[in-house]
């Protein structure tokens, strides 16, 4: 193949758009057409939308979503959506949910709900005199020249609840920030807080353009770097926990409650102090988080940013859950920065968002960070427990044996032959190869 660059792609039709990639670099092997063509939605008019959540798009790249119940959360029983590829997770949730049922549930707080944001700028100004300017000028006019835009907000009870300016200059050469906490209700927020930091750094700019106490000198020194959100939310904060008495944990394992409880915080412990096994233990948080917020049209990417420079805050990486033993009581819980939306974005386009949020009951913002924390630690929690007792590939390959067996392209006969054959064994890879080539030659 001898591939040239194309000019003017996103404007080229989605047909031509599939020609020019056929031709270009899949050697007009027309039958990935028909690929890309199986998963366009059959009403035109819900294609159309789907085509118009993103750029250059020629195809819809389907995910399964599944249903994991009987979680009982703040005392509602709740059937939480779930959008993921990977074999055992919502099976995994799903035994946490049925397990902590008869115990109580899942318990939630909220400690927070502000988001931040900063505009980063340059300027050749003594600290302290710009701390003045700040003070006693600045803040007070960054406020105002923002009201059009949090009018709205204000009204639903959020907006931007304080400005901070915040010297950098040991870390950079005349840096500075204008670090911005808001609260915005029920919707993530994004663009609500970039449109407050953009007109932030226009009134700081007019503003020391303006000012009589700096020199000629210091007003064009100025520098807007960049106006922008963080990702970051440390006081955007949900707690979710469980807790029983350790006589009733009764984990069908064979071992006794308490060796089951020893050995679990003991797993949880090493996470605490081992980034390498941090890492692991996180990323299995995150199946259950990341699963739900895709479901429910929320940011993946944000929410993983966000979850693992928490666990980093205090200059080591280390596990976003923990886990006590007190006085014959076993109390599991996750501490978890989480910003997310109810509405705005994809909540009232995507017809699968719609019918996640209503299937969660509609819930608020902070409802829906509950629920989150309670998908990551359900998930974690099942992942320990396979740990410490059975083994994580037990479980995790039973689910993975027809991920295995679709891709020798066995029949349903012999699908059901190694579900059977497997019930009492541990699935490998290369058991099932070998079993399903000794099948196929008798």
């Amino acid at each position: 193949m001898n591939q040239q660059p194309v000019e003017g792609f996103s404007k080229l039709s989605k047909q031509r758009k599939i020609d020019w990639l056929i031709k270009e670099y899949l050697s007009d092997d027309h039958s990935y057409e028909q690929i890309l063509q199986q998963y366009w939605n059959a009403d035109p008019t819900l294609q159309k939308l789907h085509e118009e959540f993103s750029e250059n798009t020629i195809s819809n790249f389907y995910m399964p979503y599944g249903i994991a119940p009987n979680f009982l959360i703040d005392g509602k029983l709740l059937a939480l959506p779930m959008a993921v590829e990977e074999s055992s997770v919502v099976a995994a949730a799903s035994k946490s949910a049925k397990f902590w049922i008869d115990k109580g549930g899942f318990k939630t707080t909220i400690i927070n709900t502000k988001k931040l944001g900063h505009t980063h700028f340059i300027i050749n100004v003594e600290p302290h005199k710009l701390q003045h300017f700040f003070n006693f000028k600045l803040k007070k006019r960054l406020f105002e020249a923002t009201e059009d835009i949090t009018k709205n907000m204000r009204n639903r009870g959020g907006g931007i609840l304080n400005i901070r300016l915040i010297d950098k200059t040991a870390d950079l050469e005349n840096y500075f920030q204008l670090k911005a906490s808001f609260d915005t209700v029920d919707s993530m927020g994004a663009n609500f807080i970039n449109s407050c930091l953009e007109q932030f750094g226009r009134t700081l700019r007019e503003e020391v353009a303006n000012e009589e106490a700096f020199t000629s000198e210091e007003k064009d020194s100025i520098q807007i770097v960049m106006n922008i959100l963080s990702n970051f939310t440390p006081d955007c904060i949900v707690r979710a926990e469980v807790s029983c008495r350790i006589e009733d944990l009764k984990d069908d394992s064979g071992i006794s409650n308490e060796e089951f409880a020893a050995k679990f915080k003991r797993a949880v412990t090493i996470a605490e102090i081992e980034p390498f096994r941090a890492t692991t233990h996180n990323k299995g948080v995150m199946n259950g988080v990341d699963a739900v917020v895709i479901a429910t049209g929320n940011d993946f990417r944000a929410t993983e940013a966000c979850a693992h420079a928490y666990a980093a805050k205090d200059g080591k990486y280390t596990s976003l859950t923990h886990c006590t033993i007190d006085d014959g009581i076993f109390r599991f819980w996750i501490d978890l920065p989480i910003s997310v939306g109810v509405v705005g974005g994809l909540t009232n386009l995507h017809p699968l968002v719609k019918f996640s949020l209503a299937l969660l009951g509609k819930p608020s913002a902070q409802e829906l960070m509950s629920i989150l924390a309670v998908s990551g630690l359900a998930q974690n929690f099942a992942a320990l427990r396979s740990l410490v007792t059975t083994g994580i590939q037990k479980g995790h390959m039973k689910m993975h044996l027809l991920n295995i067996l679709n891709q020798l392209g066995a029949t349903d006969e012999e699908k059901n032959h190694f579900v059977t054959y497997f019930k009492d064994k541990t699935v490998t890879h290369h058991e099932v190869i070998s079993q399903f080539n000794s099948l196929r030659n008798k």
